[in-house]
């Protein structure tokens, strides 16, 4: 009588002496712990990004690789992927170490510690739903109020930068290291040109290309990104007359630094505007073979474009020059002061903060996947996390009432990889996540940076690097020359 289980066919699932429904068997008891793990172990570092990142994206496929519900699905691969980006160490088993140790505090069995389930499951991420996130999160950065500079028109800065990556022949074969270096001894390199928000700091668009690809065919790439009203920011790299006419043609107003041409003066110009301040015209510039656009772009071009030129004196100590010219399509002084212009170009610095913030803060000066396709979704990941961070940042900002300018990427970063473990645990309420979300804005925004405007910033090292050779023949040549230092 002891050992018999008695059913009923009222309640056929309930065991009669207990009332209780049947026993789990040990297969159901498994199949509800990884439903745990599936649930719970990397999804809640996205409640605090979801309202960025559209959720539909990350639903499961119809059908295909990403369709079976697993413990690393769409979802999770691609919250997984994101926490991997913002971490400080930022390696595959990182993510692997995470789920260990939340497996263990559940008291479930402790998956094992190979990274070929996470990495085969990151590779089957859809580079055109990472760029459909990307433009998304780009949107929602771009919904913030006008900051009454410049009539509110919206700013695009634009400049570039290299990354290098894991010498493989596959990368090698898209971005080959420079010709002065031996094989072996170097590294493949690319360069990325990109668009930011300068207001809002947002990665808009970006393009990739190799060492044989200078900074102006990757910003044509990006043409597109600009809109009816925009004003262009770059530096003396991007002062030419094709693109400026071609902005033009498209509604957005150009301000460069002159490069290449003589600065017009009093005497050749349309008329003076102020002092240092003069409209002048350019000529459209004989068409020759080695222009990087065709003939029948070149013929499209005006005769000759009518621009503002305006001299900017440095008087501020430590700066490496004393005055410029800026090149500009901007042509009334009354809507658009000297003053104003000078101002706005001294924040074109802001880009390149906004790349150290995502190469040396997030990490991403030297990337980690062995393939192309991989390093392409490596950068796409960090340029979505780093707008996320900086959506972030303005609402902590708003909720404090100070500029989004005086916060700090790298703490806020910090901040987010302090908070991660405590918004990750399963038994948080609502209410509890509310406070944990309202306690790391706090921490974001308590200690703003202090705004040093005309602060002198040499590109120069101080720290010296180890006095140890460097490898000028392949590894399994070189030889180390003893007693070195």
């Amino acid at each position: 009588m002891r050992n018999k289980t008695y059913k009923t066919p009222l309640l056929p699932g309930f065991h009669l002496q207990s009332l209780r429904r049947k026993p789990l068997s040990e297969k159901q008891k498994f199949i509800d712990k990884i439903a745990l793990l599936q649930k719970k172990s990397f999804k809640q570092i996205g409640e605090v990004f979801e309202k960025f990142i559209p959720r539909e994206l990350l639903k499961p496929e119809s059908s295909g690789p990403m369709s079976r519900r697993r413990l690393f699905s769409k979802e999770n691969t691609f919250w997984a992927f994101f926490s991997q980006v913002l971490d400080a160490d930022g390696g595959c088993m990182e993510v692997i170490r995470k789920l260990q140790a939340y497996a263990s505090v559940k008291g479930i069995k402790v998956p094992s510690s190979s990274t070929a389930s996470y990495c085969t499951a990151r590779k089957k991420l859809d580079e055109k739903m990472l760029s459909d996130i990307l433009a998304h999160t780009a949107k929602r950065l771009e919904l913030m109020p006008e900051t009454g500079m410049l009539n509110n028109r919206r700013v695009v800065v634009v400049d570039g930068t290299g990354v290098s990556m894991p010498d493989t022949p596959q990368n090698q074969g898209v971005w080959p290291q420079i010709s002065s270096q031996k094989p072996g001894c170097g590294f493949p390199t690319a360069r990325i040109c990109a668009c930011f928000s300068l207001e809002s700091g947002a990665l808009l668009s970006y393009a990739i290309g190799n060492k044989k690809s200078n900074e102006l065919p990757l910003f044509r790439q990006q043409r597109d990104t600009f809109k009816d009203g925009d004003i262009f920011l770059g530096d003396k790299g991007f002062c030419n007359y094709f693109d400026i006419a071609d902005l033009e043609t498209r509604g957005v107003d150009s301000v460069v630094t002159l490069a290449r041409r003589a600065p017009g003066t009093a005497t050749n110009c349309l008329k003076i505007l102020g002092p240092d301040d003069l409209l002048i015209t350019w000529q459209r510039p004989v068409y020759t073979a080695k222009m990087a656009y065709s003939k029948d772009e070149w013929e499209k071009l005006p005769q000759e474009l009518v621009l503002r030129q305006v001299k900017v004196k440095v008087t501020i100590p430590g700066f490496r020059t004393t005055g410029f010219h800026i090149i500009t399509t901007l042509l009334d002084p009354v809507k658009y002061p000297k003053a104003e212009l000078a101002e706005l170009y001294f924040k074109r610095w802001d880009v390149e903060l906004f790349f150290r913030d995502i190469k040396i803060t997030m990490g991403m000066d030297i990337l980690r996947c062995q393939t192309p396709e991989m390093i392409r979704k490596e950068i796409l990941m960090h340029f979505i996390a780093y707008n996320c961070v900086r959506r972030l940042m303005y609402e902590a900002a708003e909720e404090a009432n100070i500029e989004v300018r005086v916060v700090s990427f790298k703490g806020s970063v910090q901040a987010l990889r302090s908070w991660e473990p405590y918004l990750n645990q399963a038994n948080v309420s609502q209410a509890e996540r509310f406070r944990l979300v309202s306690d790391l804005y706090d921490a974001m925004t308590n200690t703003p940076i202090r705004q040093r405007p005309g602060r002198s910033e040499p590109r120069c090292i101080k720290r010296r690097p180890k006095n140890y050779q460097l490898l000028t023949s392949p590894r399994h040549e070189m030889k180390e020359v003893p007693h070195r230092s």
